[in-house]
Order: structure tokens, then sequence, then C-alpha cells
């Protein structure tokens, strides 16, 4: 059996990215570990790491971890850290490499799931999980892989939801450059057995599914979906492989194309 770590920015990314996969390697026995690099708070901190706990153990994660980390919020404006916190954004990188290689030593994981190089639309955080998410694998050797989408999927879907205003017009138009082009990824999971699992996952996360703004708005339509419907909309998780050798796509993310 293996120990996959899966290494997310905030609270609710570990479901959105990765709850199928996370939660089919769950249930073949593998042990499943989850940290998240930021809190979940632009400001003073909230409830969010107990929800991100809670939704772990739905998945059936054996063990959820914070880096220690504030969020830094998205766009322009990069604010000062909050009292007695550092945002990641600004996070010494050798600093979080090394506490996440220990982690990843101290569970002697087998894989280290992580972002791509784009941390898929460009948020600060993800970004900055791609970086020590690579540096962290050169320390300890582990093998990677980076959570991605088909960059061609989500121009398609975003442009799809900007009509009713659910994403704004300019979110539509980063989405030309999210992601990972199709031909580079090199796993694709099929989730759809796991859906009401990841459903359930992602309604753990009550902040957000009852705050206001256009991403609440997604995720109580998300958690309100006939489970058959999600399963349809979220019953896939895409992985590239950094250096992989050419191959055919992959359905089980410790299969690997490096050879």
């Amino acid at each position: 059996m293996a120990t996959v770590l899966a290494f997310h920015a905030h609270p609710d990314d570990e479901v959105l990215l990765t709850g199928g996969t996370l939660a089919k390697l769950a249930a073949g026995g593998h042990r499943v570990v989850i940290v998240v690099a930021c809190d979940g708070a632009v400001g003073a901190p909230n409830s969010r790491l107990d929800e991100f706990r809670a939704a772990a153990a739905i998945l059936g994660a054996a063990r959820a971890e914070h880096l220690g980390y504030a969020d830094s919020g998205y766009g322009s404006v990069l604010y000062d850290d909050p009292p007695g916190r550092v945002r990641f954004a600004r996070a010494d990188p050798a600093e979080a490499a090394g506490k996440l290689a220990a982690l990843l030593r101290e569970e002697h994981a087998d894989l280290l799931l992580s972002y791509d190089a784009r941390g898929g639309y460009g948020h600060r955080d993800h970004i900055k999980v791609h970086e020590v998410g690579a540096r962290a694998a050169a320390l300890t050797g582990v093998r990677v892989l980076e959570a991605t989408v088909p960059r061609e999927l989500a121009v398609r879907a975003f442009a799809v939801l900007s009509r009713p205003g659910l994403v704004s017009r300019s979110t539509a138009r980063a989405a030309r450059t999210a992601g990972t082009p199709r031909a580079a990824i090199t796993h694709q999971v099929n989730v759809r057995r796991y859906a009401a699992r990841k459903q359930a996952a992602l309604a753990a996360h009550r902040t957000p599914v009852h705050g206001t703004g256009r991403a609440s708005r997604l995720f109580r339509l998300a958690v309100a979906l006939p489970a058959p419907v999600f399963g349809l909309v979220a019953g896939r998780e895409w992985f590239a492989e950094p250096a992989a050798a050419p191959g055919p796509v992959l359905d089980d993310v410790l299969l690997s194309r490096t050879g």
C-alpha cells in the first residue's frame, strides 16, 4: 500500500481538485495525508481549518495538517501580514519547503500531489504551492504529480458560466491561460464512483457554501446538484507528471510515465 500526500493552497481546494482521487485512494486501502498551506482566512482566524478537517475525514484521509500560513488573498493588493501569521505569498520558500519535506519524510510518502506552474488559474498562493512542492520533492526525492485541469475544458466551462454571471468576464478571459494543455496531461482519473463522497466533503466547507459572491453561488449550486449530475460534472480529475515519457493517459495516480 502507498502513502500519498496531497499539498493544497486553501481549505476546499483539496476537494475541488483532488477530492475524488483521494477518496478512491483511501477506499483502496492507501494512506492519504492532506496538507493545506493557508488557514482560509485573509483577516481574523475563522472556522475554515475545522471545515477542512471535517472534509478530509469524509474523503477518508488519515491525517490533515496546516502548514502554518495565512491566506494571501486574490487581486493586485497583497495586504500586510495578520497578527501572528505570515501570508503564504510572503513565506520564505526554503522554510515552507522544509516544513513540507519534514512531513513527507515523517510519512514515508510515495507520492506528492501538488499544482501546475500556473497554480491552475494564477492565484498567488496556488503558484507558491507549485514552487514549494517542487522544492520539497527535490529535497526528498518523492515522485510528484501536479493537479490541474485541461486548458481547453477550462476555457469552455468558464465561457458558459460567465453567461449567467456565475463567474466574471475577466475570470473567463483568464481561463485562456489556466491549467495545462490537454496534450501535456498524463493522468485522467475517473472518480464518478466517489462523486457522492466528494460532494459531501464540499458541503462540509460551510463558510464558502453559505457566503456571498460568485464563488459561493457556485459552491451552493455544486452542493445542491443531484448526485448523478454532480458525478457527470465533477467525475474526472486531471494531473500532469513532470518530465513524463510519451505514452497513454493513465487512470491511476500510482502509475508513472517517467519510467
